[in-house]
């Protein structure tokens, strides 16, 4: 299926129109993409895109075996390969998950979250009321970014720690005991894919990131990037909102893992990641299908959910209510 095709198919939906003429016109300039795939329902119409416009068949498709993985995602991954006919290469982790933890620091509500706290406590910083900005940066100029956030000095606010209501309080009256980091997803997606796209000369790095999912990528307003000291970043479906990825699937009949529809979540990962804000609920939904992997999970991330449990009582204390943690309690 070329563009026209899929255009016409696309029944006038002005988002996925746009997409598929963007995606065909970037994919005509490079010669060796490389394109991330996870099993999930976005990368599902991310690969259906990207196989049906490169005809010249030059992308090659590469998945992130983190070791917290759902069988249902593999055996998904397998249906796809056959589905298509292509090869999605498993890249194994520069450093395993439970490794990183243990030697960076444990994941906590978020990845932006997570690195200024990371920032922070690297540079010795203390986590107590009444210091200005001034003075946190006299005493902690490596932290200057963290410090930022901390001050709520920076410019577009999501970016600072107010976005979450009391946890400048939380983390004053509980200080971490332990280290926090958002490296987990380095070692095992970002420098995999880096040494991927150097080792084998790829030319474009294509992944299925949304906007509409939140977080730091907010603030972008380009589905393209091209950083001279790296490959390109390109982002076929990055302004598909969640009513345009349902036309997608209806328009071309994409079918998704069990993870979606036999256990019912809403979006996939790695097991039991602390960044997803509805991981409690979701290891008890999936515990009598792949009961062996939330197990390891609770143990690899053991310190972060009590944390997390902590900052939840925290907050329901003073009786704040806060779409981030909508989800049932199962502490």
């Amino acid at each position: 299926m070329i563009a026209h095709d899929l255009i016409r198919a696309a029944d006038n939906n002005i988002n996925i129109v746009n997409a598929i003429a963007k995606a065909h016109n970037v994919l005509s300039r490079f010669n060796a993409p490389a394109c991330s795939i996870s099993g999930g329902a976005d990368s599902d119409i991310l690969l259906h895109l990207i196989h049906s416009l490169d005809v010249d068949k030059f992308t090659r498709y590469i998945w992130f075996n983190t070791g917290l993985e759902f069988a249902a995602t593999k055996k998904h991954l397998d249906f796809l390969r056959n589905l298509y006919d292509v090869d999605i290469i498993e890249l194994p982790p520069v450093k395993p998950v439970a490794v990183t933890v243990r030697e960076y620091g444990y994941p906590f509500l978020s990845k932006l979250i997570s690195h200024n706290i990371y920032n922070l406590q690297r540079g010795g910083f203390h986590f107590k009321a009444g210091t200005s900005f001034e003075q946190d940066i006299a005493d902690f100029p490596k932290c200057r970014d963290a410090i930022n956030w901390w001050h709520n000095t920076r410019s577009f606010k999501s970016w600072n720690i107010n976005r979450w209501k009391l946890l400048k309080e939380f983390l004053i009256a509980y200080p971490p005991t332990f280290s926090i980091s958002d490296l987990c997803c380095s070692f095992s997606k970002k420098k995999v894919a880096h040494n991927f796209l150097r080792e084998q000369a790829r030319d474009l790095n294509i992944t299925g990131t949304r906007k509409a999912e939140g977080g730091v990528r907010q603030s972008s307003n380009s589905c393209f990037s091209e950083n001279s000291k790296g490959v390109p970043l390109f982002r076929p479906i990055f302004f598909f909102s969640d009513a345009d990825k349902r036309d997608y699937e209806r328009f071309f009949r994409i079918s998704h893992s069990d993870c979606y529809n036999v256990y019912g979540l809403k979006r996939t990962g790695c097991v039991g990641c602390p960044f997803n804000q509805h991981v409690f609920s979701e290891l008890e939904q999936v515990k009598r299908w792949e009961g062996g992997i939330v197990t390891a999970a609770e143990h690899i991330f053991a310190p972060s959910y009590e944390y997390t449990k902590l900052f939840r009582q925290f907050r329901a204390f003073y009786g704040v209510s806060y779409p981030l943690f909508r989800e049932a309690s199962h502490d």
